[in-house]
């Protein structure tokens, strides 16, 4: 993505079919613009799981998943240290892609929000919002309507849900206001590390 603040849509973003098959991804923002899998410095997309099978490695980055929609997918790592259900929408698990992991369906397909950092270079804070929050300032972020609607800053653009908004190279913070009780937005923070 080129620097600035650009609008996005769950329903209009690009879909991508996995090589093995097992699912396709929606690429929000990366950066730099036109880096690929090998040499970005950050990435945030939206993944569908449609059957069981390892998650791609990606040594050198920190992920972040969360439960977006359906029955989750469970995520193991050989030795046992990682054996996490993620089950529960919208609560955030963090973990190493350098940990080769194993995913099983908790039932139907599923989708989820994933964020990755480059180690060393860049550091994500992915928080989920509920109620009026004042985003500290980030060079680079993302902020996606989950449930409902909300405003972002006074008097400034509305987010319906699947709707959000990510930045790049011009630090950005944010006064986010809900527009009902039950609204739900994901705000990620991405600083260097």
């Amino acid at each position: 993505m080129a620097g600035g603040t650009q609008r996005f849509s769950r329903a209009t973003l690009p879909v991508t079919p996995w090589k093995n098959g097992g699912g396709t991804t929606q690429e929000i923002a990366c950066w730099p613009a036109g880096a690929g899998l090998e040499d970005f410095g950050w990435r945030v997309s939206i993944a569908s799981i449609a059957q069981a099978g390892p998650f791609s490695r990606f040594a050198g980055i920190d992920r972040s998943i969360m439960l977006l929609e359906g029955d989750g997918v469970r995520l193991r790592s050989a030795d046992g240290a990682i054996d996490h259900p993620l089950d529960a929408s919208h609560r955030p698990f963090a973990f190493s892609g350098d940990t080769a992991l194993d995913c099983t369906l908790l039932g139907g397909a599923s989708s989820d929000f994933n964020v990755m950092t480059r180690r060393g270079a860049w550091r994500a804070e992915v928080r989920v919002l509920d109620g009026a929050t004042a985003l500290e300032a980030a060079p680079h972020g993302v902020l996606l309507a989950l449930r409902g609607g909300w405003r972002l800053d006074a008097g400034g653009a509305a987010c319906r849900e699947g709707e959000g908004l990510c930045w790049s190279d011009a630090p950005r913070g944010w006064q986010l206001e809900p527009e009902d009780a039950t609204a739900r937005l994901v705000a990620v923070r991405i600083v260097p590390a």
